[in-house]
């Protein structure tokens, strides 16, 4: 990719509404980022937007880009070499991703650490022998930097490879404590990566939306330690609907950190004890390749990608609208609109703020 490109696609992510599955749906009906953004403004007003759209100038673009060089970071786009080929296979794959670190750990198979913060002792030390012991079987790590299971796995996998996925930007390390390890794995040839702007702050909305990426980088993820309602268990869930392998170690039923690990279990996941277990739960599947669909249509065989629609579909997509989340295809079937139409409607509608989109593929109007 070029260095416009990549500075469009940029402008574009960073516009207000632009999600990544926007994004994408932006690129494929408008067949390039510089049309889309063009395209945003009166996208947004037959939508609905009661003021005009936020657009990132090329003044902000080129500031985040002046960062990332100053921070020794690089941007990263889908297809490229150095972007994880797992991750594009997820719901939604953030289209660039900033990454500081060594060029090629991104590209090898991956399996995520996580678990509880105020980890005890003992799930500190198995989080290290499982994290050296996936290394040493010739896998990276990918984790959070978060203090406790995290910190433990991203220091047993140094010399192995090591992925730390930040919920800010990537010149917003948090914990703050974490800079010396944070400087260990870029210097031993490990990755900082994240999808979020440089300067931005990790808020609590912000984490599991780093959990989704922990997930879709690896092939499964192993939980060591986590409390009933943790974010581990959102890595988890996110693992389980991203079809990849889920592993839990258990733990004394009289400890409230191994609540959330053992209720795992009781729900499906592979209980594993040492990394060997987990090397063989991932074996079946190391032999297949990703599948991914880079900016491919949502998953409609109708390729009219319709400039505008009429007044009367737009009323029948938002009479069949609510609070309650629906499915594209419970849409369809209820309205009649064509697949283009509906798509064009939800672009405008998400684009002037109206429309929530969740995961399945789900979308709600904001009441």
């Amino acid at each position: 990719m070029g260095e416009a490109s990549r500075a469009a696609w940029l402008r574009l992510i960073r516009s207000e509404n632009v999600g990544p599955i926007t994004f994408r749906e932006l690129i494929n009906h408008f067949g390039s980022a510089r049309a889309a953004l063009e395209a945003l403004p009166e996208l947004a007003r037959r939508g609905g937007a009661r003021g005009r759209i936020r657009i990132a100038s090329e003044a902000e673009v080129e500031r985040e880009l002046a960062a990332a060089r100053a921070a020794g970071a690089r941007f990263v786009a889908m297809g490229e070499a150095d972007y994880p080929a797992h991750l594009l296979t997820i719901e939604g794959p953030p289209p660039l991703l900033a990454v500081k670190g060594g060029p090629g750990v991104c590209r090898r198979h991956a399996v995520a650490i996580v678990g509880a913060r105020n980890a005890s002792l003992a799930g500190r030390k198995m989080a290290a022998l499982m994290a050296r012991g996936i290394g040493e079987a010739g896998f990276v790590t990918v984790s959070g930097l978060a203090r406790g299971i995290d910190a433990a796995a991203h220091e047993a996998s140094l010399d192995t490879g090591t992925i730390a996925v930040f919920a800010g930007g990537l010149d917003r390390l948090y914990p703050p404590e974490h800079e010396g390890l944070a400087a260990r794995i870029v210097e031993t040839g490990g990755a900082l990566v994240s999808e979020m702007p440089f300067g931005w702050e990790p808020r609590a909305r912000d984490f599991p939306r780093r959990n989704r990426l922990i997930s879709g980088i690896a092939l499964g993820v192993v939980v060591i330690e986590a409390a009933a309602r943790s974010g581990s268990l959102h890595t988890a869930r996110f693992a389980a609907e991203q079809g990849r392998e889920v592993f839990a170690v258990p733990g004394s039923p009289l400890d409230p950190r191994a609540e959330g690990t053992n209720e795992l279990i009781r729900n499906g996941a592979t209980l594993v004890a040492n990394a060997a277990h987990v090397i063989e739960g991932l074996t079946p599947i190391l032999g297949r390749r990703p599948d991914p669909t880079v900016l491919a249509t949502s998953g409609s065989d109708d390729l009219e990608r319709p400039l505008d629609v009429g007044d009367d579909a737009r009323r029948l997509v938002l009479e069949a609208l609510g609070p309650t989340p629906v499915t594209i295809d419970e849409i369809l079937r209820a309205t009649g609109v064509r697949a283009g139409e509906l798509h064009l409607i939800l672009m405008e509608l998400t684009l002037a703020g109206r429309l929530d989109r969740q995961s399945g593929g789900r979308v709600a109007l904001v009441m």
